[in-house]
């Protein structure tokens, strides 16, 4: 099976595609962040939609009010963009003052000269407030580099209409996943051609079914702790339900780029599809009322695979000129009454637990949804899993990418499944 793949070449394509493409690869470094006016000027980026950008966009200019010597300079992209834009900066020095990471990222580049240690601004941040299992998540060594910014957990969006038509009801914790594809069997018998979005692409869906069967994906050693056999039954299990009709074509999965806009239920191709709770927002403008929120199929003794996580963390670059302006920033987004107002849960319920307190019970809308699932999962699910080693970033894609000559049937989920673990033992090699 002949699929070569080496990380230099294609690391040297993405960095030269973006750098032709991206105005970040020609910006100066976080250095030169000193407008001509004397204000400190800040860039932060991020990974969202247009709805977290409003938000985001909102508590900046409430920052900047109260902090009139400071400017942030925002930008955001998808999720793939981003990761990509961020490596191609993080190689050319030239990473933002406020760096968004998810949990998987972390180990990438805390304690590599790209993320600041946050030792030195506990003055500007105090922690006190929030869960000292998520504060670890930003850990590396010991040594704090970034923050959580909210609690996120896997859910199921779908059209709760449709689902009450084929004569479902909303699903509950402890759902099994055979309870999971025969909801999907009802909904086609009820005329919905391919009514959920595949989830055999993504390595996070393959971590909750993992971990319903009381596995996991990475061990202590920073190796996989599963073995082809399970990636196998997995990829076996999602290519069934795709040859009934049940799950998305192939040509619709493999356009999936890290949004909602691009994914089948985003298109209008299904009506139910694995994401993070409050990411799944962004089916609010198509779907409106009839979007509701499910809690994640479990093993079949009813162990949940899923678990809460930072939805995303925030640090500060090694080589920002203004850390002190920028924790402070930092300080402003994670624990005040005005962002916390702001931002509600669109990165998550805050993880500040006296802003959670606060902020719960005056959310609306979708917002309330999110927060409804996470206080029905209380309780419920084990601790996160520390987070994942370095090169579990790229194995993302890789996954995916792999997944994709399955899906099109080019080779066997044997062979790619073994081909994937020889791959991931390479990239995660110390």
């Amino acid at each position: 099976m002949p699929r070569p793949r080496t990380r230099a070449s294609c690391a040297a394509a993405v960095a030269l595609a973006l750098c032709a493409t991206l105005a970040g690869c020609s910006g100066g470094s976080a250095a030169d962040s000193a407008a001509a006016d004397g204000k400190v000027t800040l860039r932060f980026t991020w990974w969202g939609n247009a709805d977290r950008a409003e938000r985001t966009n909102k508590a900046v200019a409430a920052f900047e009010r109260a902090h009139p010597g400071i400017d942030i300079q925002t930008s955001y992209s998808t999720y793939e963009s981003y990761k990509q834009k961020l490596a191609t900066q993080a190689a050319g020095s030239d990473v933002p003052d406020l760096i968004q990471l998810d949990y998987r990222q972390i180990s990438q580049y805390a304690g590599s000269d790209v993320m600041l240690d946050l030792a030195g601004q506990r003055a500007e941040l105090p922690t006190g407030d929030m869960d000292k299992g998520l504060l670890k998540t930003g850990q590396v060594d010991g040594r704090q580099y970034a923050l959580p910014m909210g609690i996120g957990t896997q859910a199921m969006a779908y059209d709760k209409e449709a689902w009450r038509k084929a004569g479902l009801k909303p699903p509950k914790a402890g759902w099994t996943w055979d309870d999971w594809a025969a909801s999907l069997r009802k909904l086609k018998a009820a005329g919905h051609e391919r009514p959920m979005t595949d989830p055999g692409s993504m390595e996070d869906w393959f971590e909750v079914w993992l971990r319903g069967q009381g596995k996991r994906l990475y061990g202590e050693d920073g190796q996989t702790a599963f073995t082809a056999s399970d990636l196998v039954r997995f990829w076996e299990f999602t290519s069934k339900l795709r040859k009934e009709g049940l799950v998305s074509a192939a040509r619709d999965t493999t356009q999936m780029a890290g949004s909602v806009e691009d994914s089948p239920m985003g298109r209008d191709k299904a009506v139910a599809e694995f994401n993070w709770d409050a990411p799944s927002a962004g089916y609010e403008a198509m779907y409106g009322d009839r979007l509701a929120l499910a809690p994640m199929p479990s093993g079949e003794d009813g162990t949940p695979g899923q678990y809460y996580k930072p939805s995303m963390l925030l640090g500060i670059a090694a080589n920002s000129a203004h850390p002190r302006e920028a924790a402070r920033f930092l300080d402003f987004l994670l624990n005040s009454d005005e962002a916390a107002d702001i931002l509600g849960v669109d990165r998550g319920t805050p993880v500040n637990s006296v802003q959670r307190k606060r902020v719960l019970p005056e959310v609306t809308g979708f917002q309330k949804q999110v927060a409804g699932l996470q206080e029905s999962l209380e309780g419920r699910l084990q601790d996160p899993p520390a987070a994942p080693p370095r090169g579990d970033n790229g194995l993302q894609s890789t996954f995916q990418r792999d997944y994709d000559h399955v899906a099109f049937e080019k080779a066997s989920p044997r062979e790619v499944a073994e081909d994937y673990l020889t791959e991931a033992r390479a990239e995660l090699r110390p």
